[in-house]
């Protein structure tokens, strides 16, 4: 059934909440946590208002003390009008802060590019010491949210806002650990989030009917990365597709690159939101299909980079991967 991931987090913190007296919800008015959701955490949940600076301040001073708050706010908000307080109060003190950030991506759209979060996972991977998980739907969001209790230092999480389907069964989510979707030897698909995973998987099946078969990798973890499972995948490949609702420079598309050019270079194929504001107004499903982050634009991508491949008369690279 589909679900929040918004949601999916609320639902799983507050019973973490009461068996865990040292965590904190703090909230910045985001409408997500309802008076009957406050009256049940009790005294571990603090609505500070918007003003997300003194949010991440506040958090910062209960972490310093030996609690673990969980931060409320919009993705936008987190990574620009706070950033300042992220990178020095939290993530220079490595302190155990969850910041939850919804509304990422195009998830607020109708509310145009003031409200959207575009840059948010290139501003906080390269953050020292800062974890970046990317949920892909509600089953992962709870099982990060249960994993953080035992994770050191800083974490950002990227949620949603509308509910999502649930990715078909695989591995189980761990942080730190791509999950291997599908299996195949000919190109890699990498992407983090709902949307793109799923675009992904559905391009896995239609490029499977033109003999290329695709692994799929669920990147949902960009720092630390998963740069293990990432290069055996890529190794014998000839071609790494990258797909996420992001700008394409420095977002999961850029973790990707910079990996493989060091450890197994390969042709890396990045798609995502062009550079540009965004510049037109609507929900995420329409912003997705503007900027043709589907999986037609995938199956574009890979049989034109294959195709320019052959053209080139360019030997193939598996017969040169030891």
């Amino acid at each position: 059934m589909s679900r929040a991931t918004r949601e999916a987090y609320r639902d799983a913190l507050l019973p973490l909440l009461a068996r865990h007296p040292e965590l904190m919800c703090l909230d910045s008015d985001t409408g997500l946590f309802s008076a009957d959701h406050a009256a049940a955490a009790g005294e571990q949940y603090l609505n500070l208002g918007i003003a997300e600076q003194n949010l991440m301040g506040v958090a910062a001073g209960m972490a310093a003390c030996g609690r673990v708050p969980f931060v409320n706010t919009m993705a936008a908000f987190a990574t620009s009008r706070a950033l300042e307080a992220i990178k020095i109060d939290i993530a220079y003190n490595r302190l155990p802060v969850r910041i939850m950030a919804t509304h990422g991506g195009l998830a607020a759209g109708h509310l145009g590019p003031t409200h959207q979060a575009l840059e948010d996972l290139a501003v906080m991977r390269v953050l020292p010491g800062m974890t970046v998980v990317v949920p892909a739907d509600a089953a992962a969001t709870e099982a990060f949210v249960e994993q953080s209790l035992n994770l050191a230092g800083p974490l950002y999480v990227r949620l949603g806002r509308k509910a999502t389907p649930p990715l078909p069964v695989g591995p189980p989510p761990v942080i730190g650990q791509a999950q291997t979707l599908r299996q195949g030897g000919d190109v890699v698909l990498a992407s983090c989030g709902p949307y793109p995973v799923l675009a992904c998987l559905a391009a896995a099946d239609v490029l499977a009917g033109h003999g290329i078969e695709a692994t799929v990798l669920n990147m949902h973890t960009l720092r630390p990365l998963d740069t293990e499972t990432l290069t055996a995948a890529a190794r014998p490949a000839d071609l790494v597709v990258t797909l996420e609702e992001h700008w394409r420079g420095g977002g999961l598309g850029g973790a990707v690159a910079e990996t493989l050019a060091e450890r197994a270079p390969v042709r890396v194929v990045r798609l995502g939101v062009p550079d540009t504001f965004v510049d037109q107004v609507g929900n995420q499903e329409h912003l997705v299909a503007h900027y043709d982050l589907t999986a037609e634009r995938v199956v574009r991508a890979v049989r034109t980079a294959l195709d320019t491949e052959a053209r080139s008369g360019r030997t193939d690279r598996k017969e040169h991967v030891s």
